[in-house]
C-alpha cells in the first residue's frame, strides 16, 4: 500500500488520475510560447504529462510524486518521450513554484488554501495555477472550466 499510495495518511492527498478531458482542456491554457515550463504536483502515473507532451511538445514538463510505485510507472511511461519531461520523487511542499509558468494540483480539499499561500507567495506574475475539482476556499477563481467526464470534474484556473 505505501508503495502506491505513499503516504497518503500524511498529506491526506489519495492518488486521482487525471482524465482525458482534463490534459485536453489545460493544453487550452497552456502558454502560447515556445519552452513554456510545466509542473504537476502529484503527478501520479504522468499520465497528464504524457498527454501534454504529446499535445504540446514545444513545453517543458516536470512531474514531482511522492509515491515510488506510481513514480516508477511514470518514468516507464514518459522514458521515450523527447527530453522536456521530468519525473521527480519529492514532497512538492519543498519545490520552488517560481521557476514555472503553469502549476498544476489535482490533490484535495485539505492542502488547497496552503496551496494558494505558496502559490502566491512563489509564482510570477502572470503564471498560473490550475486546480482539479477542488477550489481555494475563499478565492474566486478567474476561470473554471466544467468537464465532461467520469468525475464531472472541473478545473479552476487563477492568473497570479
Amino acid at each position: 500500500m505505501a508503495l502506491v499510495y505513499g503516504k497518503t495518511y500524511q498529506t491526506q492527498v489519495p492518488l486521482y488520475r487525471s482524465s482525458r478531458a482534463a490534459a485536453q482542456a489545460t493544453a487550452l491554457l497552456l502558454p502560447e510560447q515556445r519552452g513554456f515550463s510545466f509542473l504537476d504536483l502529484g503527478s501520479g502515473c504522468g499520465g497528464l504529462l504524457h498527454q501534454l507532451g504529446k499535445a504540446r511538445p514545444d513545453g517543458n514538463y516536470h512531474g514531482i510524486e511522492a509515491a515510488p510505485l506510481p513514480l516508477l510507472f511514470s518514468k516507464c511511461r514518459n522514458f521515450f518521450r523527447a527530453a522536456g519531461c521530468r519525473m521527480s520523487w519529492s514532497n512538492f511542499w519543498n519545490r520552488d513554484f517560481a521557476p514555472y509558468d503553469v502549476v498544476y494540483a489535482y490533490l484535495s480539499p485539505v492542502p488547497m488554501a496552503a496551496l494558494w499561500r505558496k502559490a502566491h507567495a512563489e509564482m510570477r506574475p502572470g503564471s498560473i495555477l490550475i486546480s482539479n475539482s477542488f477550489a481555494v476556499p475563499g478565492v474566486t477563481p478567474e476561470m473554471s472550466l466544467e468537464l465532461d467526464d467520469f468525475e464531472g470534474s472541473t478545473l479552476h484556473v487563477w492568473r497570479m
